[in-house]
């Protein structure tokens, strides 16, 4: 520096130590612009826009990447669409939690909220249900939490929450491979700065380092459930125990107070495992107070028919095991606590109603496949849990137009054999990894019928559920088996309920099949999805097919009106004439102006074994 220059002095050299200071910052700023202008990396929302048709939204695939540390191991959940704009008769309900609340093995017809979605909208026909599942393996409160969040401004009508397993080693979980620590804050800022596109190119640029220098790739034949495990032995009552109790409560009682704030109904459930036929995949050796011996005793309990001793023991094994894929009961504790806590958080009560549709009230395989996943007929029960839930607290308003008994619903559930096969198979592919090592029963076989073949293809993921279900019905259409057929495409109209293909396929097979209150639902689904005229005239007269002309009549208003009154009187003069024949089967006048009447508005007579 020459004489005449100066050192910067007062307020100069203030501004010129803060510009030093924050230039690194403007920097990374300017990164981040230029990265997001580029389009670099994922947005991590939880719903985009559909891309074939941006009247509906769909959750973001990549909603999941920010809670996993290895964005190889972020699982993907469903991409089930509802509407930007809510229409005035759509009840709509976000489901949150994890594998099981997602249908795991099953999916799609055989989920829970499947299961609740089918009875819901044939009893409440009028009301166009769309019934969101943003559930995803591996997760837990946190991303329960997260997503939770995002709901308020999508005008849920009600939240379905099952959740809990997955507290330990689902992602950010006290054992899980990506852990962080139990400070709260720093989990929510971490969170945070991962939505950041310079922070997802930092984390791209050290796992194609560390991969490079390791050599290592993902063994694609490990299961998530190892890859996601990184403490696996963790003592009842331990430190590492209490954070996931701790983070659980924290988390949830979050989450239940946001939801309380916006006045939206939360359906809180209990969580279910496998006690009896489930030993304790990690003991804390074999004495008096270990799972081993628990176990034990209770299978000794067991076959003495002392049910209470065996289910108190089982309750102890599962409780001391040191490997936690089973929520602890203090979880349930927990959930039930919440429920008394916020008026606006319900009571489901999964678990009691498990036990009731349990020998002497153990929960063993009869539901569950393996430690916590339910079998068809225990999502059946899941589903009858929460309707019981939402029947006790009124959330649906409407009168029912049609009862639908749970022996009814299981009987009705349009599941196909290859649904319940697929599951089976991912179960038994599943227990031959670590934590279970099972290896496949040596008398196991494949069949050669198809839809056996399908189940293996889509259980080992050589094949989309779709196309499978569409191979299955292009065999049951070349044999004449519209039975098979239609309960193909009453599942592809549940999976896909804005295809007006599906949905008209389900309802002509079910007219031809003179299952007539089935066909007038899908004509009324039809053309909700498609209006015309001639689907009201349709649906009308699958009412008449049916010998329920009180629900055509209620249709006339949505007739042509040059037709309407027309159509008012014959159905009015029907109803009557129906009367009087119940009192007197004889009349012969009211038959034949009942047969003419209905020929008039184009439905031929109802056979007499029908009325």
């Amino acid at each position: 520096m020459t004489g005449k220059e100066k050192a910067p002095k007062g307020k100069k050299l203030l501004l010129f130590k803060v510009l030093a200071i924050l230039f690194p910052f403007i920097l990374l700023v300017i990164l981040e612009f230029v990265l997001r202008l580029c389009n670099y990396g994922h947005n991590t929302d939880l719903f985009v826009k559909y891309p074939k048709d941006d009247r509906f939204m769909q959750m973001n695939y990549y909603a999941s990447d920010k809670f996993f540390s290895d964005t190889t191991n972020a699982t993907k959940g469903n991409s089930e669409l509802f509407t930007v704009n809510k229409a005035s008769n759509t009840f709509r309900i976000f489901v949150l939690g994890e594998s099981t609340t997602i249908g795991y093995p099953y999916f799609h017809s055989g989920s829970f909220h499947r299961w609740l979605q089918f009875r819901l909208m044939q009893m409440y026909p009028d009301r166009n249900f769309e019934i969101i599942n943003l559930s995803l393996t591996a997760v837990n409160s946190y991303t329960v939490l997260d997503f939770g969040r995002q709901l308020a401004k999508y005008q849920p009508d009600a939240i379905m929450i099952y959740t809990g397993h997955n507290e330990y080693y689902g992602a950010l979980g006290v054992g899980s491979t990506s852990y962080v620590g139990s400070n709260h804050f720093l989990v929510e800022t971490l969170l945070k700065l991962r939505d950041l596109k310079l922070v997802q190119l930092l984390n791209n640029s050290i796992k194609k380092v560390a991969g490079v220098f390791s050599g290592k790739k993902i063994d694609d034949r490990e299961t998530l459930m190892k890859r996601m495990a990184a403490k696996q032995e963790l003592p009842y009552g331990s430190k590492e125990y209490q954070a996931g109790i701790n983070q659980f409560d924290r988390n949830m009682n979050e989450l239940c107070s946001l939801f309380n704030d916006e006045k939206i109904p939360v359906f809180l459930s209990t969580v279910v495992s496998n006690e009896k036929d489930l030993p304790p995949f990690i003991s804390n050796g074999t004495g008096p107070n270990s799972a081993a011996h628990f176990y034990k005793t209770a299978q000794e309990a067991y076959t003495k028919a002392d049910y209470v001793t065996a289910k108190q023991d089982f309750d102890k094994a599962k409780e001391l095991d040191q490997l936690r894929f089973r929520a602890p009961e203090q979880i349930n504790t927990i959930i039930k606590k919440l429920t008394t806590e916020y008026p606006f958080v319900h009571f489901v009560d999964t678990k009691a109603l498990f036990e009731q549709y349990s020998p002497h009230g153990i929960i063993g395989s009869e539901t569950i496949l393996e430690h916590v996943h339910p079998n068809l007929y225990g999502y059946a029960i899941m589903s009858e849990a929460f309707y019981q839930a939402f029947q006790q607290q009124h959330l649906i308003t409407d009168s029912a137009q049609k009862t639908i008994t749970f022996d009814e619903l299981r009987k009705e559930m349009p599941i196909t054999r290859m649904d319940s096969l697929s599951g089976q198979y991912q179960v038994m592919m599943l227990k031959t990894g670590w934590p279970f090592n099972q290896p496949i029963p040596k008398t196991f076989r494949l069949s050669a019928n198809l839809e056996d073949t399908l189940a293996g293809k889509v259980g080992l993921n050589h094949i989309e559920w779709r196309v499978a279900m569409g191979q299955i019905y292009e065999h049951d259409k070349r044999v004449d088996n519209k039975e098979g057929a239609v309960r193909v495409f009453e599942a592809m109209s549940l999976e896909y309920p804005q295809n007006e293909q599906f949905c008209g396929f389900a309802a002509n097979l079910n007219a031809i099949l003179e299952r007539y209150d089935m066909a007038a639902f899908y004509y009324k689904k039809l053309n909700t999805i498609a209006p015309s005229d001639q689907l009201t005239q349709i649906e009308l007269q699958m009412y008449l097919h049916a010998d329920e002309p009180e629900k055509a009549l209620n249709m006339v208003k949505d007739l042509q009106q040059n037709v309407q009154a027309q159509a008012e009187s014959l159905i009015t003069q029907i109803i009557s004439d129906k009367q009087t024949l119940k009192k007197d089967p004889t009349n012969q006048q009211a038959s034949a102006r009942m047969a003419a009447n209905l020929k008039l508005l184009g439905v031929n007579p109802i056979p007499e074994g029908n009325k």
